[in-house]
């Protein structure tokens, strides 16, 4: 699930983008950085060739980059520029382009497996009508948006969740039948209520926002969206 509302955000240092989710709304910003090589087109020829990018000259355009985008954004509301500071998994997931070799893999997942935390009270579920709402919601965290108004996880936006639900993203897997598929076992449901509170716990440099650790949802917010997903009676699960 990812969320146009989100706080994570990536920096692709290296021939690509500079992807922030900032004031809510997802950034997209094409640099001119290039990796060890970049491939570039000959108009005349409309041929491609290889270009070196020395890594001196890269490292300079990528501080170039960060400083024009620390620049750009200023604090307005709850949109603040500390958003563009990253943590360690952040940081490692921009270096690699979200593709890091298997070391550097277990190594985010084994970082975020100790951040993650589930409910003291040992309840995992909520109700799945309120998951469903939050589900639809894409409000939350924008400048513009009341600081006081609970998020959405705008799970739509990625996901297919139920039949009734015509208009829906494909950048994640369906969601229909979740449960049903993989069963209401302790261990799925435990499973479940992690990935959506802290997704890089078990997929490195994944798209979907750590809804729980990115203080987007709440513990709450994330026990119904939990039932969405696993409640025998979800739509998610007819």
């Amino acid at each position: 699930m990812i969320n146009c509302t989100m706080m994570n955000k990536k920096v692709s240092g290296v021939f690509g983008t500079i992807f922030f989710a900032v004031s809510g709304i997802g950034l997209l910003a094409t640099t001119a950085i290039a990796a060890e090589t970049a491939v570039k087109t000959d108009n005349k020829m409309n041929t491609k060739i290889d270009v070196k990018i020395d890594s001196r000259k890269e490292t300079a355009l990528a501080k170039a980059a960060l400083e024009m985008m620390q620049a750009s954004f200023k604090t307005r509301g709850q949109a603040s520029v500390d958003r563009l500071q990253q943590d360690e998994t952040q940081g490692l997931c921009s270096q690699y382009q979200d593709n890091p070799p298997k070391a550097v893999r277990v190594r985010i997942e084994a970082i975020n497996q100790k951040l993650l935390k589930y409910p003291a009270d040992g309840k995992l579920l909520g109700s799945w009508k309120e998951g469903e709402k939050i589900a639809q919601s894409g409000v939350g965290k924008q400048f513009s948006d009341n600081p006081e108004t609970p998020a959405g996880g705008n799970c739509y936006a990625c996901h297919q969740l139920t039949k009734t639900e015509l208009s829906y993203g494909n950048i994640g897997p369906s969601l229909y039948n979740f449960g049903k598929v993989r069963g209401y076992s302790e261990a799925i449901l435990k499973y479940t209520y992690g990935k959506i509170s802290n997704s890089e716990a078990f997929s490195a440099c994944s798209n979907m926002p750590r809804f729980g650790h990115g203080g987007i949802l709440t513990e709450q917010q994330i026990k119904h969206v939990t039932a969405l997903l696993m409640d025998p009676e979800s739509p998610v699960n007819k």
